[in-house]
């Protein structure tokens, strides 16, 4: 495929996603619980693998960090970030425990897991998200098409329209991307003095 074909493709899926109703509305709900558990005080946590271990660096630096303004950090965790941990319980354990013991250690009752995998069927992921619903957490996946075993254990599923990995994670990119400016925007309101807008 050429590139002018992939990013035909990539803005096709793209296009698909803003149509799709039912996954605009489970975003607009995915960040108000976000903003709920933050403003409780409870921490957010975010894990994945491969890309999607990428994709949960990027969102939860972007909320920690800043992502369009200056405002103070976030409580997000990022689940595949420390590689001590991750070696320990994977060298200990196993692999699909990575994050179940994580969560053990850093949830608690009504703080929040954002789970990314492309299939919806990552056992660690899984695992995950049948631990912090033993603690009574709430859990949100970020999914291709399907939602795949990941779907019901998920309070709200947010499901990529294709089962193509790149195209799946550029929808979830767009999509967290989106969350982190409706965060900003809502706990901490549009002031011109805080904005960073893109082109300086």
């Amino acid at each position: 495929m050429s590139l002018k074909g992939y990013l035909e493709e990539s803005a096709r899926i793209i296009q698909l996603a803003a149509n799709d109703s039912a996954l605009l509305r489970a975003t607009e709900k995915a960040i108000r619980l976000v903003i709920d558990t933050l403003s409780q005080g409870l921490p957010v946590l975010v894990c994945g693998n491969g890309g999607s271990a990428c994709d949960a660096l990027h969102m939860t630096g972007e909320l920690v960090g800043r992502f369009m303004m200056e405002r103070k950090a976030l409580n997000v965790i990022a689940l595949s970030d420390n590689v001590s941990i991750l070696t320990a319980l994977a060298n200990d354990y196993s692999y699909d425990y990575v994050f179940a013991r994580q969560v053990e250690a850093y949830g608690k009752p009504e703080a929040l897991i954002i789970g990314l995998s492309t299939s919806g069927n990552s056992p660690n992921v899984i695992r995950a998200f049948e631990v912090a619903h033993e603690q009574g957490m709430k859990t949100i996946a970020f999914t291709g098409k399907g939602g795949g075993k990941m779907a019901p254990l998920s309070d709200i599923l947010l499901e990529a329209p294709s089962s193509v990995v790149p195209l799946v994670q550029q929808v979830h990119i767009c999509l967290y991307h989106h969350l982190c400016y409706a965060i900003e925007q809502e706990m901490f309101g549009q002031d011109e003095q805080k904005a960073i807008y893109l082109g300086g």
